[in-house]
Parts: structure tokens; C-alpha cells; sequence
């Protein structure tokens, strides 16, 4: 089918459901249409005032652009011998305790030395610039039971408190190109089980960490960008897109119940922190994944505002190359991420292990509305607590997942 009878499919598309000319994957062409358009048709959008409490500039260590960061050296933490021996031994001390996983915990894998620079990285993701790298998990010397200890036990120096991923109570999930062996599980619903370009979105709960098990053959950058740097972009030149971010949009559930709820995707949390919390496919649907069609379409406003979001995302973005036993960790409520199109080939099949983490005495304050989401998310008894070791498709929550 040509492009041009794609584009008049949807914009007939469009027209029957209310929903704007809009697709999960960002078109700078129309992106710019769509802003020519309102701004011509009301420019007094350009003196919109701020909402209450959203201040003209953010400051902070958070708030960076990827021309900033020059040296890898500035974010990587890289594990010594010495590092990776307490951590074998952090390994045999909880396989003695014969626990479930669920009971990892700094307690039951202690680093006594490695534990002090992990703890000074968890300060940096909430404190300073939201994100870091540890380089050097021996992946291939550990079975795959073994190296999920492993990264639990270093990650709980990070966030002592882990998120489920799916409703059944999955701490770890298996982030891979899904969309053959996974067909009939929806993986072709999610970009994150494809090979394909996941634009800029977050995940949920405080902090992500990703466990590279083995990097694609080609492509498959990592991208990040400041929520603050995008919001004192938008506050300087679209004082109205911040208002628009700030009020209720709604957030299809994919054939959940209920079917959609209102939120926010901005809130700013004491005067300081920018947090952003959306993921694209929410309002556009992805692949085989479609847009619930019995629910309120976003308006042309909030269009604009999510490419707004995406194309300030790339232009201020870092992006970070994984390398296989790299541990990723970010701020998941102050940074966006993506992560560019890959190949694989029979030697290298991209695969990542992902953890939701949260440090209680470090996070920052849970915006209201996300309250309810952060304490399901983080409510999960040791006893209860799985450990997928293979990829599966994450089962819906219910309701709507951030």
C-alpha cells in the first residue's frame, strides 16, 4: 500500500472517530502542519499564563541536555575484580539461605565494599543527573536463575523496593524481539517486543534498570532526555502546551476495565521536579495493538503537545550504546527514553532484563494522581514475588498501566 493511500486511510480514519491525524511513530511533517495551523488560527496561545505552581525555569543537576555529557567516564561505574568476587560470594551467601528470590535483599546479598558506591549511584539517579551505567556483570558465567539473583541483589542497593511488571506478580521482564515466537501473546502490540524504533516514552514507578544480556548485532541505541530540560523549553516558547500537559487526557487501557482513565502527563512535585509520565501508544495504539475506538479521542492540542514532547525529547537527548553486562539505571519520573530500531543476527540477539526499583528515603514526592498506580506497583510480599528466566509477553495489570 503506498504512503499516500496509508495517509488518506487515516486521515479518513480520523475523521469518523474524532481523533486527530496522529500515529505512534512521530511525523516531523505534520508535527509542524499541526503547530503552523493552531498558531495561526490563535495567537494569543503563545501568552497562555503557566498553571498555578509551574514555574517559568527549572533548575537542578536533572535538568541537562546530551551535548553536556562528553565522556563516558561521567556515567559509567565500572566493577573491578575485587567487585565481581563479592559479588559471587554476595551469590553463594543468599543460594545458602535458601530463600525464595523474592527475599533478595542488601541484607540477604551484602557487598560490604561494592555496597557504598551502589547506594552513592542510587543518590545520583534521584539527586543529580537521573541516570548511570554499572559496566561488567560476567553474564555468561552465570546461569540464568543465578544471574537474575545477581542483578536483583545489586539492584536492591539501588531501589530496595521492586515493582511488578504484570499481573502476576513478574519482578523481572525480558525485553527482545517477541514477535515470532511470541505471535499469539500480543507481542506485536508492543514496541518494546520488536525490532522496530520505541519512541520516547517512560515506564512506571521511580527508577528503571536494564540488564544487557546480549546487545543486537546492529543498532538498538539506548536515548534519554531531561523532563526539565523539555518543560523550560516549553515554558519559554509554548506556555500553552504546559497547560495542555497539565490537565486530563485520556489513557486508553487496551480492553481494560476500566476502559480509559483521565490524568495528567506533567505535574511539577514541590516547585522543582518536572515529571512526565506517558507513553504515546496510550493515545495513538501500536501495531496490532489498536486505539479503543468507544473512547474520547485526544483533541488537536494534545496532539501537538505529544510531538511537542517527543521531537524536544530527541533534540536534547543522550544516547548510550549498552554493552552486554552493562546494568542501565535512570530516573524513570525525571528522564524520558527510547530506543532506536535493530537487527539481529543468529550471534547476537538483543535481549535486556528490566527491574521497576524505588528508594523510599531518596524518591522524590509521588504526584496524587499517580499515588494509587505506585502503591500496587510496589506491593508485592517477598513470598509472592516472580522471577520469569525466560521472555513472556508482561500480562495486563488491569485498569491502565503507566
Amino acid at each position: 500500500m503506498s504512503s499516500t493511500v496509508t495517509e488518506t486511510l487515516a486521515t479518513h480514519v480520523a475523521l469518523i472517530s474524532g481523533q486527530p491525524d496522529i500515529e505512534y511513530h512521530p511525523d516531523s511533517a505534520k508535527y509542524r502542519a499541526r503547530t503552523a495551523s493552531r498558531l495561526a488560527s490563535d495567537p494569543s496561545l503563545l501568552a497562555t499564563p503557566l498553571p498555578e505552581g509551574f514555574p517559568a525555569k527549572l533548575e537542578g543537576p536533572i535538568i541537562w541536555e546530551g551535548r553536556d555529557w562528553t565522556q563516558e567516564n561521567h556515567w559509567i561505574y565500572r566493577l573491578t575484580n575485587v567487585e565481581i568476587t563479592e559479588i559471587d560470594e554476595a551469590l553463594a551467601y543468599f543460594k545458602a539461605l535458601s530463600k525464595p528470590l523474592g527475599y533478595i535483599s542488601s541484607e540477604t546479598f551484602p557487598l560490604p565494599t561494592l555496597g557504598t558506591p551502589l547506594k552513592a549511584i542510587a543518590k545520583e539517579l534521584y539527586h543529580g543527573k537521573g541516570f548511570s551505567v554499572v559496566r561488567g556483570i560476567p553474564v555468561d558465567k552465570y546461569s540464568r536463575e543465578d544471574l537474575a539473583i545477581v542483578y536483583a541483589g545489586v539492584s536492591s542497593y539501588i531501589g530496595p523496593s521492586r515493582g511488578k511488571q504484570d499481573k502476576a506478580n513478574a519482578m523481572l521482564a525480558h525485553v527482545k524481539n517477541l514477535t515470532v515466537s511470541h505471535a499469539a501473546q500480543g507481542a506485536s502490540g508492543q514496541s518494546a517486543y520488536t525490532t522496530e524504533k520505541q519512541v520516547f516514552h517512560t515506564d512506571a514507578g521511580d527508577l528503571v534498570g536494564l540488564l544487557v544480556i546480549q546487545s543486537a548485532a546492529e543498532g538498538g541505541l539506548f536515548r534519554m532526555s531531561s523532563c526539565g530540560r523539555i518543560y523550560n523549553e516549553l515554558a519559554a516558547t509554548r506556555p500553552d502546551l504546559i497547560k495542555v500537559l497539565s490537565e486530563p487526557w485520556p489513557l486508553d487501557s487496551f480492553g481494560g476495565d476500566p476502559g480509559y482513565v483521565m490524568r495528567p502527563l506533567l505535574f511539577i512535585e514541590d516547585g522543582e521536579h518536572a515529571v512526565i509520565q506517558y507513553s504515546r501508544r496510550k493515545f495513538t495504539g501500536y501495531g496490532a495493538q489498536k486505539r479503543s475506538p468507544h473512547i474520547p479521542p485526544i483533541t488537536e492540542a494534545q496532539a501537538e503537545a505529544l510531538d511537542a514532547l517527543h521531537f524536544l525529547a530527541e533534540k536534547f537527548s543522550l544516547g548510550i550504546q549498552g554493552q552486554k553486562g552493562d546494568i542501565q539505571y535512570i530516573n524513570n519520573v525525571g528522564l524520558v527514553h527510547a530506543r532506536e530500531a535493530f537487527r539481529d543476527d543468529s550471534e547476537h540477539i538483543r535481549h535486556l532484563i528490566r527491574l521497576w526499583l524505588r528508594d523510599d528515603e531518596l524518591a522524590w514526592k509521588t504526584p496524587k494522581a499517580l499515588q494509587r498506580s505506585w502503591s500496587k506497583l510496589y506491593s508485592v510480599p517477598a513470598d509472592d514475588q516472580q522471577f520469569p528466566l525466560e521472555p513472556e509477553v508482561a500480562q495486563k495489570q488491569g485498569g491502565v498501566a503507566i
